[in-house]
């Protein structure tokens, strides 16, 4: 199983399940991120937090926290 928290700059993916309940999971959705969509990798911080992402054709960024939550393949 591969998350996004694990995705390097400039890889395309693919959305393959949402982890986590309730709000949280509900937060991820909202923003765009569903089982299927695909997404690009554009930048990560010097820290690693946040990842920034293009999502359905705009920017995103995600903290490492809500990145872990999301399998992609």
């Amino acid at each position: 199983m591969k998350t996004l928290r694990q995705a390097k700059t400039g890889e395309r993916l693919k959305v393959v399940k949402l982890h986590g309940e309730g709000a949280v999971k509900r937060r991820i959705m909202d923003m765009g991120l569903t089982k299927g969509v695909e997404l690009q990798v554009k930048k990560l911080a010097p820290l690693g937090d946040p990842i920034e992402i293009t999502v359905r054709g705009y920017e995103l960024s995600i903290r490492k926290a809500d990145a872990e939550m999301i399998e992609v393949e």
